[in-house]
């Protein structure tokens, strides 16, 4: 499901007014913030005006930058107000530093110190002018995943809620959002972790409703490099996997040699599923048909990797469902390399451009997360998941 520009003025969220809902777009009179989470905590409130109360969706207030400076303090933490959207920079002292922007929840920089003494950009971010004027960002870190529950509703985290930061720079920085659908039933929670030599990024999700819950997507994270052609992935020989067409997200960067019919989205994997078991009526299948026949008419290719040092030239877009939990991608043009983890998910995904483009232009980049968009993740009634990604460098 698409989202509006992180930068668009005509952006809004949908928020419940219930307590259990924090959003740092709240001024700090009509703001509920809780720290739940801590044991023993204090629980404080803020009076809610009674416009707060009115039925939702509602436009989104600015965020308060200068409350969230004040409120989280003295834990390696600032906020800037850029264009109407939120920065927060989180900073160690031995000089790793995340940049992470409200409410999209998309992670902009990871600068990790190097052997050499200085630090490097790690994550491949651009900006662009989108159709109404205004700035749009891609690349990054982001979360691009679907839940759909019995009654075939789709549901997309779009927007982000600052839950809780805790930490402190000398050890390690944890920014937790959250985002739930309209009607309280699915909560995920995004753990953003900082420590001195690794970035991760915990997804918890909780299935609310009475009915199971499907969970399907992916974490897709650009990692820059000087060009793929000088970019090796390791580790991956004897997993098995499939191509597919690259991932229609609003975050990934796309070459202009790859058309957008070309591309896939999650919807129709969730349609081609649900058509292949079955389930449904007999007009929702035939609807599914419709839906998913551009996914059917491509040829789903499928293999076993035969190179532990695979080197990444050619253009590529796979979901390998039998790669091992830590994968090393070295970059010999940067002299550098990163090991991305994953926990909870069976599958990667990895999408390479090509070298067909400039060293060092906007498509130098590999993208690569853990996913669940071949086999679905299943949440009983009540039921959490947990799973997530761990970007290290080992170059200290």
């Amino acid at each position: 499901m698409a989202c509006s520009s992180v930068f668009s003025p005509n952006s809004s969220a949908i928020f419940s007014s219930k307590a259990t809902r924090l959003s740092p777009s709240y001024q700090p009179t009509n703001l509920f913030f809780f720290n739940a989470l801590q044991p023993n905590s204090i629980k404080r409130e803020f009076p809610m005006p009674p416009s707060v109360a009115a039925p939702f969706p509602y436009q989104q207030s600015p965020i308060n930058v200068d409350y969230l400076e004040e409120e989280f303090s003295g834990h390696g933490v600032t906020f800037k107000d850029v264009g109407g959207t939120c920065v927060a920079t989180m900073t160690l002292e031995n000089g790793s530093t995340a940049t992470l922007m409200l409410p999209r929840g998309l992670i902009t920089s990871f600068k990790a110190p190097m052997w050499h003494g200085g630090s490097v950009e790690l994550l491949h971010t651009i900006v662009s002018e989108g159709e109404d004027g205004g700035a749009v960002v891609q690349g990054g870190v982001s979360m691009e995943f679907s839940c759909l529950s019995d009654g075939g509703v789709l549901w997309s985290p779009c927007d982000w809620s600052l839950w809780d930061i805790r930490g402190n720079p000398q050890e390690s920085i944890q920014v937790e959002l959250i985002s739930r659908d309209t009607d309280d039933m699915i909560e995920i929670k995004n753990i953003v972790n900082l420590q001195e030599s690794c970035l991760s990024s915990e997804l918890v999700v909780t299935n609310l409703k009475s009915s199971p819950l499907q969970l399907t997507g992916c974490v897709l994270s650009h990692l820059t490099v000087s060009t793929p052609e000088a970019t090796y992935a390791v580790g991956l020989e004897g997993s098995d996997f499939f191509n597919r067409s690259p991932l229609s997200s609003d975050f990934l960067i796309i070459p202009p040699d790859i058309p957008q019919e070309n591309m896939f989205n999650i919807s129709q994997l969730w349609s081609q599923m649900r058509l292949l078991s079955g389930t449904g009526t007999a007009s929702e299948r035939k609807g599914d048909e419709l839906e998913s026949r551009s996914v059917e008419s491509e040829e789903e290719m499928e293999g076993e990797e035969s190179d532990n040092y695979k080197q990444l030239t050619e253009q590529m877009s796979r979901i390998y469902t039998s790669a091992p939990t830590y994968l090393t991608v070295i970059d010999r043009g940067r002299r550098n390399s990163i090991i991305a983890g994953r926990s909870g998910f069976d599958e990667v995904y990895m999408f390479s451009p090509g070298s067909s483009h400039e060293f060092y232009s906007k498509y130098s980049y590999i993208c690569i997360g853990p996913s669940a968009m071949l086999k679905p993740i299943i949440l009983k009634p009540g039921e959490v998941w947990r799973g997530g990604q761990h970007l290290q460098n080992p170059n200290l």
